[in-house]
Parts: structure tokens; C-alpha cells; sequence
């Protein structure tokens, strides 16, 4: 297949719901057959005081907010403790952008779960928190990951990258990492031979030529590193939050953003239905126009299920295998790398 350029690719939109489908999913079959992955995991955000105030955020809570919340790196380690003794291999750290909690609070929280379980892979700090804590230390992008890499961080989270347009960007999340900055801070991980995702998240403000728009710098990124494991497309969540959409997308805007996902990003090979934002249904329906990645089974989710996400509690193991398979895929357990593990 050749590579689309931006107007054959904001052209896919307009194409038959079902064609698209299977276009995508012919790539989809190119690149894994009928697998579909997850992995064993478990999400840890361990502070919501932040000191941004994002218009599309419920998570985060202000300094007025009677909600607010710091885990100690005691109840980290029980949380981790727990999920290692019952197969997790990956946990997944993300949380807002505390001024109290300072970096060697996380690096020290890093080097402790590294120490006792060296063979969970840490993934964690998206690129908004890293920057966050080089203007809060007076440090610079390498010199924090540089930290993270010494103190057994394995790879990074996609969170952060929200929509690349800087106008969409300044409405929504004004005075967070900029796209630039972000797609600069992937590329000098990536430099250091670690892996990361990235994320889009849509169906908010933005428009299908923002979302094409994001996936070219994505591709163009990708093309010079090979950084990128998987891309995320995050559905917005509505709930509790500044923006007020009214308009909620349609599954079948969702699934076309999919199919042009796969489509458009020829580089990256990794496509994951997130169902934290999109359900567990809608995900193993995304398996049919380029999807190949549920993420995992998760355990516990605050930052998305706050904005109203049916995520809190995660998904049972034995029921997502289930479901996987009775949706015609290959549930296929990969670590955070994407080596498989085990056929279930």
C-alpha cells in the first residue's frame, strides 16, 4: 500500500462506514493475523493534586478541591507487592502534576519497585510530567530521563500528547507541554534505545483535520526513530470536566478514526483500542477496522473512569480472554515490548 498524503488521508472519512473496515483490516491482518494482544497489568496514579488546570481533565483536583490525594510510597509498594504475586508484569504510573510530591519522590518510588521485583516493567512519567519536572527543578529534558532510565524506568506512557494543534492544544490544556516539546521529549527517549506509545485524544473540540494533523507529525517522528510501539487513540470522556461537549461522538466516528489510524500510520505497528475510554464493546469491535491491542486487564483506573470511564475496577482476566475469543480474534498475553508471552 502506498503512503497516504494529508488529503488522501482526511479523504478516508469520507469513504463507505464498511470499505473502510476492511481496508483497515486487511492491514490489520498484514501486520498480525487474527491476534489480538493484552498484557497482565496494573495502573498506579499515585497523586491527583496538579498544578494544571486542563478544561478536558476530571482527575486532577485543585488546591480548593477536598478530594486531593498523595499515596505514600508504602501503599505504592503493598499495591505492587499484590499485583506481582498474581502475574502483573507491567505497572503503569501516571498521575498529575503535584508541586509537592518533588522528582526524587518518584524516582525513589521507581528504584524501590525496580529493587524488589526486577522483573516488572516500570512504565511511567508521560511527557507532560517530564517536562512539568524540568521547569519545576531547573533541569533539562535529558537530565530528567536520564534520571528515569538510572532509576529503572523501562518505557514511557503516550499520555500527554492530547492534539497536536497548537490552537486546539492552547484552548484545552494551555500551559502544559507543548506539542513540540513533547514530541521532542519522545525522540531523545527513543535516542536512548527505550520504546514508547503515543495517544491522540478526540472527540472534544478538535476537528478530523487535527486528527490527521496529529498522526503526520506521529508518522514523521516514527520514520526518524522507531520509537513508537503502539498508537492510542483516546476517546474523550465527557463527565466533569471544563470543555461541555454536548455532541458525544458516534461509535461510528470512533471506528472510522480507528480504520484511518491503521491506515495513515504505516510505520508504527501497534494499533490499541483502549477500552478504558471506549468500553470493553466498542474495543472488540475496533478489532474489525485495525485494531490488534486491548491494552490489559488493569485492576484499577482513576485518571479516565473520573471523567465519567466505566474503568475503576478494570476487567477480569478470564472474562477479556473470553471475550476476545468469542469476537473471532487470538487473545495473545505480550509484555509491555510486545513479545509474546502466551497464546491463551
Amino acid at each position: 500500500m502506498k503512503r497516504l498524503n494529508f488529503e488522501e488521508a482526511l479523504g478516508l472519512y469520507e469513504m463507505d462506514f464498511f470499505t473502510l473496515g476492511v481496508m483497515a483490516d486487511e492491514r490489520r491482518k498484514e501486520l498480525h493475523g487474527k491476534k489480538t494482544y493484552f498484557n497482565i497489568n496494573r495502573h498506579i496514579n499515585p497523586t491527583n493534586i496538579c498544578a494544571d488546570v486542563c478544561k478536558f481533565c476530571a482527575y486532577s483536583a485543585t488546591r480548593k478541591n477536598p478530594n486531593q490525594y498523595t499515596m505514600t510510597h508504602d501503599e505504592i509498594m503493598e499495591i505492587v507487592k499484590d499485583v506481582a504475586s498474581r502475574g502483573a508484569k507491567e505497572v503503569h504510573i501516571v498521575s498529575a502534576h503535584n508541586p509537592n510530591t518533588g522528582l526524587e519522590w518518584y524516582l525513589e518510588i521507581f528504584k524501590k519497585i525496580k529493587t524488589a521485583y526486577p522483573h516488572l516493567h516500570i512504565k511511567a512519567l508521560t511527557a507532560a510530567e517530564v517536562d512539568f519536572l524540568a521547569r519545576e527543578y531547573n533541569k533539562s529534558y535529558d537530565e530528567i530521563l536520564d534520571l528515569m532510565v538510572e532509576n529503572g524506568v523501562d518505557s514511557m506512557p503516550g499520555g500527554g500528547a492530547e492534539i497536536f494543534d497548537e490552537k486546539v492544544r492552547d484552548f484545552i490544556c494551555k500551559g502544559k507541554v507543548t506539542s513540540d516539546q513533547w514530541l521532542e521529549i519522545h525522540e531523545k527517549w527513543h535516542a536512548r534505545g527505550k520504546m514508547s506509545n503515543v495517544t491522540m485524544l478526540f472527540g472534544h473540540v478538535e476537528s478530523r483535520e487535527n486528527r490527521i494533523d496529529h498522526m503526520m507529525r506521529i508518522r514523521e517522528l516514527q520514520d526518524k526513530t522507531g520509537g513508537f510501539n503502539a498508537f492510542i487513540p483516546l476517546v474523550y470522556q465527557r463527565e466533569n470536566n471544563y470543555l461541555k461537549v454536548k455532541d458525544f461522538m458516534t461509535a461510528n466516528e470512533i471506528l472510522k478514526t480507528m480504520a484511518v489510524s491503521r491506515l495513515v500510520l504505516d510505520n508504527v505497528p501497534n494499533l490499541k483500542a483502549y477500552w478504558v475510554t471506549s468500553t470493553v464493546n466498542l474495543a472488540l469491535l475496533a478489532q474489525e477496522f485495525g485494531a490488534n491491542d486491548l491494552d490489559g486487564t488493569i485492576e484499577k483506573e482513576s485518571i479516565n473512569s473520573a471523567a465519567g470511564a466505566a474503568s475503576a475496577k478494570g476487567v477480569n482476566l478470564e472474562d477479556f480472554v473470553a471475550q476476545i475469543k468469542n469476537s473471532a480474534f487470538i487473545p495473545v498475553e505480550r509484555d509491555s515490548l510486545y513479545n509474546e508471552i502466551k497464546e491463551w
